[in-house]
């Protein structure tokens, strides 16, 4: 009886570890559950753009899904403010007649395309893109990928030879992403301002610093803060521009009609007035 009594009460506990063990399954499924209807809530617009687009029905599907969700959402949310493209020669040929919004939704105000790269590289695209945009009605700008280990200066004069800025076009940019090889970062700070200060004096108004969040935070924030920033984040779970970050490039992997693969998607932080008030002036 006793022995009975023992194997009743090893069923029982074994059989109450299995129930608590389903309960815990039970409870992770369901949280597991509510966290998924929650992101789908939070990307809401994004996910409606997707099955719009793509149709879910047709089997067609997209290996950008996840960027165009997370694109239109941050959009979607930030409808106050303007958006914008950068593009260069990696782009290709593009058909301006049909750059007119991103995922067909949201109008592009503005456009920064690439001049030149270090001393003497000029983008093979630059001039036919510049003149397509000053047929349009956006706004455009011109940016310089700077090379740590060649001459400031002579990056500088690069960029004064391949741009000729008119009134109404944005700032010259500054594009600073690379580490320096052969020179300790002070060095490379020196030849940032030399550049800076270079293309100031000539067309009379101050540039735009581009680089990417960390970069800028970890070496540039010190001397160059004073500066309009241009920040790029892409990381999926970062929402909203920070408060130094007065363009924030949040996408490198836009859609746009007339433009074949990606293309980097840009806020600025503010309407159309305050960017125009950024702009070079028109002479009296």
């Amino acid at each position: 009886m006793k022995k009975k009594k023992v194997q009743l009460s090893k069923a029982y506990h074994v059989a109450n570890v299995k129930s608590k063990k389903w309960n815990y399954i039970a409870l992770g499924g369901t949280l597991l559950l509510l966290l998924l209807l929650a992101i789908a809530w939070h990307y809401r617009a994004g996910i409606k753009y997707y099955v719009g687009t793509w149709g879910i029905g047709r089997g067609v599907a997209s290996k950008e899904a996840k960027y165009d969700i997370r694109n239109v959402e941050i959009m979607s949310s930030h409808s106050d403010k303007i958006f914008g493209i950068d593009i260069s020669q990696y782009q290709g040929d593009i058909n301006w007649n049909e750059v007119n919004t991103i995922n067909d939704q949201f109008p592009i105000d503005f456009v920064f395309i690439r001049a030149t790269m270090g001393e003497r590289n000029v983008d093979d695209r630059f001039e036919d893109n510049w003149d397509a945009i000053a047929k349009r009605a956006n706004l455009r700008g011109a940016y310089h990928y700077f090379r740590p280990n060649e001459n400031s200066v002579k990056q500088a004069k690069n960029f004064i030879k391949a741009v000729r800025l008119e009134p109404g076009d944005l700032p010259p940019v500054l594009d600073i992403e690379e580490m320096p090889k052969h020179q300790p970062m002070d060095s490379l700070k020196v030849g940032l301002k030399r550049w800076l200060d270079e293309v100031e004096s000539h067309y009379k108004v101050r540039p735009i610093l581009y680089s990417g969040d960390k970069y800028f935070t970890d070496f540039l924030q010190r001397e160059f803060s004073d500066y309009v920033l241009w920040i790029a984040n892409y990381n999926f779970w970062v929402e909203d521009l920070k408060d130094h970050w007065d363009f924030w490039q949040f996408s490198e992997k836009g859609t746009v009609r007339g433009i074949k693969g990606n293309v980097d998607l840009n806020i600025f932080n503010g309407n159309i007035e305050e960017l125009e008030r950024l702009s070079i002036p028109f002479k009296n």
